[in-house]
């Protein structure tokens, strides 16, 4: 089949999106098809290239600036007198096509799709979506956000961002009800948006992210990698990895760590990633009480990040599925997450981990002292791990979207 994957974020921006469509689409090449990647240009520029069998079409974006682009280290603060400025604009912003009707056409009409899959409900998301719509070539979206999702990093008040999430919701719903077919990472994501979906006009499923199990799995990580971070190979580890922007509550983990180790004290977190809130976080907590914050960390040294780990936690409330908490499975982590959202449909209490009141660092760090402390629980929690991870081997991904793929088009 010729298919197109369009999407407001495409590697090497890190976050799930990002990473799914990859995926997604060197997957799908992989497997025969030919991939259209559509998204917006890092450059702001209009250009294609060739990506791994994949021809990807960045589209003419303009830099918004109120948020970083994922790709570039977010810098220091500015100093006015040694005092350190909120910041508000961002050198390397987040890119956004704005009007891409006329180059998606050009592009679509070129390649003659199959199928288009739709990431996000973007500009070019839509457009995307209209284009097929018009000439009768089925639309397949994937719903990867909750409104959580969008207005939890906004400072609004609290019945201000409840009434947002209701308008949200209702868009989204809409949205996905002019498709073919809908996806969702997990049931609970669905129940969360549609209800059991029984009303909803067209067909939905959950289809998992999923990882690439031949990347994320056990093991142990060599002495040089170890060296090259700066990481004691002789103290158990926890391990956080992801976005470091506030809505993802890393200082929670960090708080519940600190308090642990004041029941186990050799063991060390490692926080993995870049954001809005890693600067801060770094000036406060790096370097002090075994917390190190190593910023971004790109395969193939992140698959040796998670061989390190003794157990994988976050705190973050946001979240569809947790790519991260797939792939610390997959690489026989056990986990420590919040029982809200996705996650309970990856982390399975007292299975593989622990699940924990959204917020509450003393049940996080209760947590923490109970597995760090068991050495035959952490290996119970382990191996369950491993097991609930296969669940999620993305070639089983790639073969439920092929199937999909082609019942629409045959539809």
């Amino acid at each position: 089949m010729k298919i197109v994957i369009a999407t407001a974020v495409y590697y090497p921006q890190i976050n799930g999106v990002a990473v799914f469509s990859h995926n997604l689409a060197c997957g799908l090449v992989r497997r025969g098809h030919e991939v259209m990647v559509i998204c917006p240009s890092r450059t702001g520029k209009n250009h294609v290239e060739m990506q791994d069998g994949v021809k990807v079409c960045y589209l003419r974006s303009i830099d918004a600036k109120v948020y970083p682009d994922q790709i570039h280290p977010v810098p220091e603060k500015k100093k006015v007198f040694g005092v350190k400025l909120p910041r508000f604009f961002y050198r390397h912003g987040f890119r956004v096509s704005v009007f891409p009707q006329i180059e998606v056409k050009k592009a679509l009409d070129g390649f003659e799709p199959d199928v288009v899959h739709v990431q996000v409900s973007d500009p070019i998301g839509l457009s995307v979506a209209s284009y097929a719509r018009h000439r009768g070539i089925p639309v397949v979206t994937t719903e990867h956000n909750q409104p959580e999702v969008i207005t939890e990093p906004l400072k609004v008040p609290g019945l201000v961002r409840k009434g947002a999430n209701v308008m949200l919701s209702a868009y989204f719903r809409n949205r996905q009800s002019k498709s073919d077919f809908v996806t969702m990472p997990t049931e609970q994501a669905i129940r969360e948006l549609i209800g059991d979906g029984t009303e909803f006009p067209v067909p939905v499923a959950a289809v998992s992210n999923g990882v690439d199990l031949s990347s994320f799995r056990r093991g142990k990580a060599s002495k040089e990698m170890y060296k090259k971070y700066g990481i004691d190979a002789s103290i158990p580890m926890v391990l956080y990895v992801g976005r470091v922007d506030p809505e993802k509550k890393v200082e929670l983990v960090i708080e519940a760590f600190k308090k642990a180790r004041k029941v186990v004290p050799k063991m060390q977190l490692v926080v993995v990633g870049d954001g809005v809130d890693r600067l801060r976080l770094e000036g406060k907590y790096d370097g002090i009480d075994n917390v190190r914050i190593l910023g971004k960390v790109l395969p193939p040294d992140l698959y040796e990040i998670y061989k390190m780990g003794s157990v994988f936690a976050t705190a973050s409330e946001i979240e569809t599925q947790g790519i991260v908490l797939i792939e610390a499975a997959a690489s026989g982590l056990p986990l420590i997450a919040v029982n809200k959202g996705a996650v309970s449909e990856v982390c399975l209490n007292d299975e593989n981990g622990y699940l924990c009141e959204p917020g509450s660092v003393e049940e996080i760090s209760e947590a923490m002292v109970k597995i760090m402390s068991d050495e035959k629980l952490r290996e119970r929690f382990a191996g369950r791990s491993v097991e609930i991870a296969r669940e999620h081997d993305f070639e089983k991904t790639l073969d439920k979207f092929i199937n999909i793929y082609q019942k629409v088009v045959q539809k």
